[in-house]
């Protein structure tokens, strides 16, 4: 089993330009990205080079436009880079192909939206099941279970068996970070998760998100909300496609 381990390991890394420390999670390298547009090529990243760490809280900033989620989309392998290499966990998210990158953000990737994107018409409980149907995580009759305990952990078990439409907004985001911890990633990124949430209920979110890389999960958060700035480990600004300025974190 020990010598699967390091086969699997050495296969996912191999082409690497730099080793990748084993606490370093994300490690981008000279990512760039470019749009095809009427008046030519838009170059909405340029050169991106940028290292997270295991149970870090990060912030990317910057005005409309500036490229932080296409950032955000390179590090899910939503959409892939122009060039350039991004590893994630030790995998070359720029090698692997569509169903490959399914199966891969499924247990590696949880995604929190701005909108929460829960099926109206399943259960709290059955939406939080729902990844790890879909990724084959977990036993069958383990699944209702683990579901309830997330929601536990986030505050909102009582909530189970509702729709997301009997509940608050607060509550509704809750339970899209529940589903997004459903298979245990290592990593969170959440696009704008208060952006639709009042001040109070924003901070309770922030919170939540803090206690997660408190106990060892790395959250990458794109926000334009600077009061909440004492919640992150680390903020980075982007301006016109590329980092103006890294501060704190381990390796700012």
């Amino acid at each position: 089993m020990l010598t699967q381990l390091k086969t699997h390991h050495r296969n996912f890394i191999q082409g690497a330009a730099l080793p990748i420390r084993a606490s370093r999670l994300i490690e981008l390298n000279g990512v760039t990205k470019s749009y095809d547009v009427a008046a030519g090529k838009f170059m909405a990243l340029k050169g991106i080079d940028m290292q997270v760490d295991e149970g870090e809280f990060v912030a990317v900033v910057g005005k409309s436009g500036s490229g932080k989620t296409t950032l955000i989309n390179m590090i899910t392998g939503i959409d892939d880079a122009t060039s350039g290499q991004v590893f994630v966990a030790s995998t070359p998210v720029h090698e692997l192909n569509q169903e490959q990158l399914a199966v891969w953000r499924g247990k590696n990737v949880g995604i929190v939206f701005q909108f929460f994107q829960l099926l109206p018409t399943l259960t709290v409980a059955e939406n939080v099941v729902l990844p790890m149907d879909f990724g084959n995580v977990y036993s069958p009759r383990e699944r209702r279970e683990r579901a309830i305990a997330l929601l536990d952990k986030v505050g909102i078990a009582e909530q189970a068996d509702k729709l997301p439409s009997n509940l608050s907004g607060g509550q509704q985001q809750r339970a899209a970070i529940a589903r997004a911890l459903a298979n245990d990633p290592p990593l969170l990124v959440a696009d704008e998760p208060t952006g639709n949430l009042d001040t109070h209920t924003s901070e309770a979110v922030m919170q939540l998100f803090a206690d997660l890389a408190a106990e060892g999960k790395t959250v990458v958060m794109v926000t334009h909300e600077r009061d909440l700035a004492r919640y992150f480990t680390r903020t980075i600004t982007l301006s016109d496609g590329m980092v103006v300025t890294d501060n704190g974190g381990k390796n700012a």
